[in-house]
């Protein structure tokens, strides 16, 4: 019991140091690049701290587990939005960029919309998240970071 609890501890002190290497690196990129710290975190950071819902995902879907993979990305997601947002919100209260709300937060409204819609079915048909729904996402992302991309 003890040893698990040492684990635990090095772990989060790990977890922290990376994390704050993470940033560190990503604000080296944005600076010598010369573009913008938002598109830095919605493609670095993103990236970098999405990677082991990534892995657990497919994981899961290997092991024919959909819901564990769904699940994972649903709490994760909930998760950022809420306790992420909340408690950096409380450490550190900042300004909301507008251009952030008009642009940015309809396209996160109506994808979740689609996985909504998908997931759950419709005309009597169970949900389904097939190869066709999935490439719509990935291509629906990769456009949204190469609009960002090429006007910020």
């Amino acid at each position: 019991m003890r040893n698990t609890w040492v684990i635990l501890v090095l772990s989060l002190v790990a977890m922290m140091l990376s994390s704050q290497g993470l940033i560190w690196g990503a604000e080296h990129i944005a600076r010598a690049l010369g573009v913008s710290d938002l598109l830095i975190g919605l493609t670095i950071l993103a990236f970098g701290t999405s990677v082991p819902e990534l892995a657990a995902s497919l994981a899961a879907a290997r092991k024919g587990q959909h819901a564990l993979a769904l699940g994972n990305v649903l709490g994760s997601n909930l998760f950022n939005t809420l306790g992420v947002v909340g408690i950096a919100g409380l450490i550190a209260p900042g300004n909301v960029d507008p251009l952030l709300m008009q642009r940015d937060l309809p396209l996160v409204a109506l994808m979740s919309l689609s996985l909504f819609i998908w997931g759950v079915g419709f005309r009597g048909k169970p949900g389904r998240i097939n190869r066709l729904e999935g490439g719509t996402l990935l291509v629906a992302y990769l456009s949204y970071i190469t609009f960002l991309a090429t006007s910020l």
